[in-house]
């Protein structure tokens, strides 16, 4: 037996996910809400997300082409960015301005940043911003829904627009909500598809629990504090949306339980001082947006000291 002792460079625990691997299960993940969306809104919502899909994929190939880098297509991240982007947006909102903001998330946030992995912000949320800021009026405008079907031509307000302005007595009920049958970006609006997919991303070990836990759990605490009804603040927005498809992003959320922890937290205050104090209804985007420009700081503050190490 040899008395050699071989030491070899890290990592030493390894794993078969991969890139594709991993967005494969998040596509997999969003699916049931592209099925209520599509229930809901009509194939308006399947055409859109293919435009938005197709969009992303074809830019990145052209952006690693003229940088001169290798294309990484095949790693579905490009088609996550694509369909999240989708589901963040009014299901009758023109194909062009979808096609803009692909090119916004995947040129402009990601690829002139580095591509995938260096990217400070994450792209589908930089982009529905972008376009909210640009073209106010379509991204604000919002289909009604009656009897579990969106009415062509009729446009009605978000349950938290309507919240903003007290006209509470139209609010859709409860179970109206869980199910999605309300006014709202079409990938946001069922909550039991969100709630399905985030459990399948918790199962797979795609993500772990803990910014969704405590972005969630930090909007239901807070919703008491400001006096304002939890389960409509669960079920209005985009907070389901956002808490286990965007800010569990790997590039643009910390590293350590300690730092999501804080990272969800975060977000859940930004969140509700812009529903309950801003002139905007809505600030889960902004929110996130917001905490991934400072997760570098909070990898820093949160590291881990190496064993018989000092902390820095």
């Amino acid at each position: 037996m040899s008395n050699k002792l071989i030491v070899s460079a890290s990592p030493h625990v390894r794993d078969n996910a991969t890139t594709s691997t991993i967005m494969r299960d998040v596509l997999i993940a969003l699916t049931p809400a592209l099925i209520a969306a599509t229930i809901i809104f009509g194939f308006r919502a399947l055409l859109l997300t293919a435009v938005c899909i197709a969009s992303c994929v074809l830019f990145e190939y052209a952006a690693e082409r003229i940088l001169g880098r290798t294309n990484t297509i095949s790693d579905l991240s490009a088609a996550v960015t694509g369909m999240i982007l989708a589901f963040n947006l009014p299901v009758q909102f023109p194909l062009w301005m979808a096609i803009i903001g692909s090119f916004f998330a995947i040129v402009v946030v990601k690829q002139l940043f580095g591509g995938i992995g260096n990217n400070f912000a994450n792209p589908a949320i930089a982009a529905r911003i972008f376009l909210l800021l640009s073209f106010s009026q379509p991204m604000t405008t919002w289909l009604q829904v009656e009897n579990g079907r969106a009415i062509e031509g009729v446009f009605g307000a978000t349950p938290l627009a309507l919240i903003s302005t007290g006209n509470t007595a139209n609010l859709p009920s409860i179970m109206e909500m869980f199910l999605g049958v309300r006014g709202g970006s079409m990938g946001e609006t069922c909550a039991l598809a969100l709630i399905i997919g985030g459990i399948y991303l918790i199962y797979r070990k795609v993500i772990t629990i803990t910014i969704p836990l405590s972005f969630i759990g930090g909007v239901l605490v807070l919703s008491f504090l400001f006096g304002v009804n939890p389960v409509y603040e669960l079920l209005g927005g985009g907070l389901l949306l956002g808490a286990f498809f965007m800010a569990t992003d790997y590039t643009t959320s910390p590293i350590t339980e300690k730092g999501k922890l804080i990272f969800g937290l975060g977000c859940a205050l930004i969140t509700m001082v812009i529903r309950v104090f801003g002139s905007y209804p809505e600030g889960v985007s902004y929110s996130i947006l917001l905490m991934n420009i400072i997760t570098p700081h909070i990898n820093r503050m949160v590291r881990n000291k190496a064993f018989g190490g000092v902390q820095q």
